[in-house]
């Protein structure tokens, strides 16, 4: 049975679980009052919903989506009418995997930039440099995922791994780094037709000048969006998110904190766990190894001058980064074939394969 003292927190969960109020599916806007399929929801009007290709509805839990012809349905998660632009995320949280097979044909939409990502896959017993971190929502209990913009460097580099795709991602800013918990993350796309920037420009609403007829023109707003949006002001709706997420965060601190406090037995043998936990792979790391850090120290380094110059058949390119020496770099030489590399490679590389990523000769 429950008692008293939970109902609260329960009830107070569910009001912010569930909707306010039911959403018809259909979108339905005026000029001056936006559709919004929950309190909390990126207001939706022209052209979003009454322009053909615009695929925008309410869910029946009161959540804007869109439908991609191509890709499916995503999350809306914010509108920026003076931009054309619109944010969507997955709703299973699973970004990455929903971007292996992303298609904007059919739809209105477009992506200002776009970078050309290399899926890879590697076995979990793979240990890689901590600059790559993997894709949790792409993981199994066998290989690990992991996306990089240098296709030349994961096929010198991991073997072992497989290459899963390579392709065309939107970024909003044309920005290399992929986030690996993309899964949180928002896509952005644009959309260049109709063009009601001049509108937006002036605060006005943006419309068709004919109901037969797709020319657009301005028409007279009461008030600007940033004043008035749909039936709740934005700072109403600031007001209630900022007092729900500090009512949610200090109703589950306290939570926490009573738990703690009662079981402090339990606390400890949490403690103890995570603990044994934490050394378990790094031992594991430990045996994948190739050279530990002692061994490789003992290969001799140089630090080059303003010549550049090295001996053998050494170019003056970095086999591994594929980025030119520059003077006062440090390199360090493979003793048994004199092949070298930036030291700050070649050690990553030692560490895992513990041989020459050139010609695999090996000295242990």
């Amino acid at each position: 049975m429950i008692s008293s003292k939970h109902l609260f927190p329960l009830g107070f969960f569910l009001i912010f679980l569930f909707p306010l109020r039911h959403a018809s599916k259909k979108c339905s806007s005026s000029f001056y009052i936006p559709h919004r399929c929950g309190p909390l929801e990126a207001p939706i009007r022209f052209p979003l919903c009454d322009h053909a290709g615009f695929n925008l509805h309410c869910t029946d839990l009161n959540k804007t989506v869109l439908e991609l012809p191509m890709s499916g349905t995503f999350l809306v998660r914010n509108i920026d009418y003076y931009k054309q632009q619109i944010y969507i995320s997955d709703p299973e949280n699973c970004l990455a995997k929903r971007l292996l097979t992303f298609n904007m044909s059919g739809s209105p939409f477009s992506s200002r930039f776009s970078i050309f990502y290399t899926f890879f896959s590697c076995p979990n017993d793979v240990v890689l440099p901590f600059s790559y971190r993997s894709i949790p929502c792409l993981n199994n209990s066998t290989s690990s995922f992991y996306v990089t913009t240098n296709y030349a460097f994961v096929e010198i580099m991991f073997p072992s791994c497989q290459i899963v795709k390579r392709l065309h991602v939107p970024s909003p800013f044309g920005e290399i780094e992929f986030l690996s918990y993309v899964g949180n993350e928002s896509l952005m796309l644009e959309w260049l037709s109709p063009n009601c920037r001049s509108c937006e420009m002036e605060y006005l609403r943006c419309g068709f000048k004919k109901k037969s007829s797709l020319e657009v023109k301005c028409f007279g707003s009461k008030e600007p969006e940033h004043y008035l949006a749909g039936h709740l002001s934005s700072g109403v709706l600031a007001v209630i998110i900022s007092f729900s997420i500090i009512g949610a965060v200090t109703l589950f601190g306290t939570c926490i904190a009573i738990r703690v406090y009662n079981s402090p037995r339990r606390g400890h043998s949490a403690i103890a766990a995570a603990a044994t936990v934490w050394q378990q792979p790094r031992e594991v790391m430990a045996a994948v190894r190739g050279l530990d850090q002692s061994t490789i120290e003992t290969y001799k380094k140089v630090e080059l001058g303003q010549s550049r110059r090295l001996p053998g058949t050494n170019g003056i390119i970095c086999p591994i980064c594929l980025s030119e020496y520059a003077s006062k770099e440090t390199i360090r030489f493979m003793p048994e074939c004199d092949h070298c590399f930036h030291v700050e490679c070649i050690d990553v590389w030692l560490k895992i394969h513990g041989s020459c990523p050139l010609c695999r000769n090996s000295r242990k």
